[in-house]
C-alpha cells in the first residue's frame, strides 16, 4: 500500500494471544430495541472502561511537546485524501440497504457505547482484518476484510465492530492513524521518517493499551467474555473448516500456561522482548485480560449500569 495511505490495523496480529478463568453467571443483555439501547448508551462514558495502562500511556504521549499538532501536520489534507481515496474506493459501503444485517449490530452497538455510528465498509480481502480511520473534518469509518465476515459468527462479528467504535469512542482518534501508518513502515510519509524512530516505541506502547480498552468495548456490547476470546482465538489461529472445532476453555487454558513459562525473570524478560515492537498485546493476554475483567467488581457496575437504564426505558425486546 502507498506510503501516505493509512494501512489496515490489524485487529489482532498474527503474533498476539490472551488468559481467562470461568466466568460467573450474571445478568445479561438479550436482543435490546434501539429506544432501550439509546438511553442505555447516554449513561456510558469511556472512562467508565478504559484500561488503566490506556490512560498511564495516553499521559505520556501527551506528555511529548507537540506530538499532536506533529501528527495533524503529517496527516495534512493531502494524505488524509489519499487515505480516504484509497481505502474506500474498491469497497460496499454498508447501509440500511445494503447488507443491513451488519448496518443492524453496528448501529446496535454503537448505541449502547453511546457514540454515533460511523461509515462501515466491506472490502475484499483475504487477510482477516478490521480498522478504523477518524480524519480530522470528516467522518471516521470502519473497513471489515471479507474473510474475517466469513470467519466470524454474527455476534463475533458485533464484537469486532464495537471494538472499533471503542477506538472512536475513546477519541484515539490522530494518535491511531499514527500508529496504523508505523505498523506498515510507513516512514516516506515527508518528515515522517525523522520522527518515526523515537516515537515509534511510544506509540506501539501506547497502542497495545489502547487495544486493551477496546477489547473492553467489544464485552460491553457482546455481554459475553467468550464472544471476544473467541474472535481472538480465531484471529490468532482459525479459519471456516476448523471453526466449529476450536475450542474457548482450551485456549484460555493455552494462555494460562503462557502466564506460568513466562513468570521467571528469563521468561519475562523474553514475554517483553517479544511484545515490544508489537502493535497490538499477544493474543493469550488479551483473552487473560478480558476474562479477569469480566470478573471484577468494576465490570459489574457498568454492565449493571448499562442494564438499569434500559430497564427504565422498558427491559429487554
Amino acid at each position: 500500500m502507498a506510503a501516505a495511505a493509512c494501512a489496515p490495523r490489524l485487529l489482532l496480529p498474527p503474533a498476539s494471544a490472551g488468559l481467562p478463568r470461568q466466568h460467573r453467571h450474571r445478568p445479561r443483555l438479550q436482543v435490546i430495541s434501539a429506544r432501550a439501547a439509546s438511553v442505555a448508551a447516554r449513561g456510558l462514558d469511556a472512562d467508565d472502561f478504559r484500561h488503566p495502562l490506556d490512560k498511564q500511556n495516553t499521559l505520556l504521549l501527551r506528555s511529548v511537546p507537540g506530538l499532536n499538532d506533529m501528527g495533524k501536520a503529517l496527516l495534512g489534507p493531502v494524505s488524509e485524501q489519499v487515505m480516504v481515496l484509497q481505502n474506500i474506493g474498491s469497497s460496499v459501503l454498508v447501509s440500511e440497504n445494503q447488507l443491513s444485517d451488519l448496518h443492524q449490530i453496528l448501529t446496535e452497538a454503537a448505541k449502547l457505547l453511546n457514540t454515533d455510528a460511523p461509515d462501515l465498509y466491506i472490502r475484499q480481502n483475504p487477510v482477516p482484518n478490521a480498522y478504523t480511520l477518524a480524519i480530522s473534518g470528516k467522518k471516521p469509518f470502519i473497513v471489515v476484510h471479507t474473510s474475517l465476515v466469513e470467519l466470524l459468527t454474527r455476534k463475533e462479528l458485533q464484537a469486532v465492530l464495537a471494538h472499533e467504535l471503542g477506538h472512536l469512542k475513546c477519541d484515539h482518534g490522530v494518535w491511531l492513524t499514527f500508529a496504523n501508518i508505523l505498523t506498515m513502515g510507513a516512514y516516506s510519509v515527508p518528515g515522517f521518517g525523522m520522527v518515526a524512530g523515537f516515537l515509534e516505541e511510544q506509540l506501539y506502547r501506547w497502542l497495545r493499551a489502547a487495544e486493551l480498552t477496546c477489547d473492553r468495548a467489544a464485552l460491553l456490547v457482546v455481554q459475553d467474555p467468550k464472544v471476544v476470546i473467541s474472535v481472538l482465538m480465531k484471529l490468532a489461529g482459525g479459519c471456516p473448516s476448523l471453526a466449529d472445532q476450536l475450542n474457548v476453555d482450551a485456549f484460555l487454558e493455552q494462555a494460562r500456561s503462557y502466564d506460568k513459562a513466562s513468570s521467571n525473570p528469563v521468561g519475562w524478560y523474553i514475554r517483553n522482548a517479544q511484545t515490544r515492537e508489537l502493535s497490538h498485546p499477544l493474543p493469550v493476554m488479551r483473552a487473560r485480560e478480558i476474562d479477569e475483567w469480566s470478573r471484577s467488581r468494576e465490570y459489574r457496575t457498568v454492565q449493571q449500569k448499562v442494564i438499569q437504564l434500559n430497564e427504565q426505558d422498558g427491559g429487554y425486546s
